[in-house]
């Protein structure tokens, strides 16, 4: 019964306000899909859709707007990117401005591997050479002997 309970809680909680809703479905339909397309500012890995923020509710209601006054999809995307930037977008388009964010793990992938790959050949070329860091001098070896003969 608890459970019961906590669950409709949740989906009440949930429940949009039924005076924000169009009252034509479609618009209401073609809203929603623009809900799950935007990014809580406030919650920054949620959808409007599913945020119960303020300023989620307040982008729900200018989407509604939107839709209401007859702009398209792509239309209140632009004006919604327009004021609040690309990060509005929960899926951001690939463009110039943002190319180098897109890029970077991999460049950074191709710089590490270049990196690896010349240390590793510079260790091979002077361990073929014969580059024995770790020789000794000649008073060191006359001790090293001394050092050997009391044991």
């Amino acid at each position: 019964m608890l459970v019961a309970l906590a669950a409709a809680a949740c989906l009440a909680g949930a429940a949009a306000d039924p005076a924000e809703r169009l009252p034509d479905p479609v618009q209401e339909a073609r809203a929603r899909a623009i809900f799950r397309e935007v990014r809580c500012l406030v919650c920054q890995n949620e959808s409007i859709d599913d945020s119960e923020a303020a300023l989620a509710g307040d982008l729900r209601s200018i989407v509604r707007d939107q839709v209401k006054q007859g702009r398209s999809d792509p239309q209140i995307r632009a004006f919604l990117v327009e004021r609040y930037g690309e990060f509005v977008l929960l899926k951001p388009p690939f463009s110039a401005g943002n190319a180098l964010l897109w890029a970077t793990p991999g460049i950074a992938l191709i710089l590490g591997g270049v990196l690896m790959v010349l240390l590793l050949r510079r260790r091979t070329a002077s361990a073929a050479d014969g580059e024995d860091t770790q020789a000794l001098s000649q008073v060191e070896e006359a001790r090293l002997q001394v050092l050997l003969k009391d044991e």
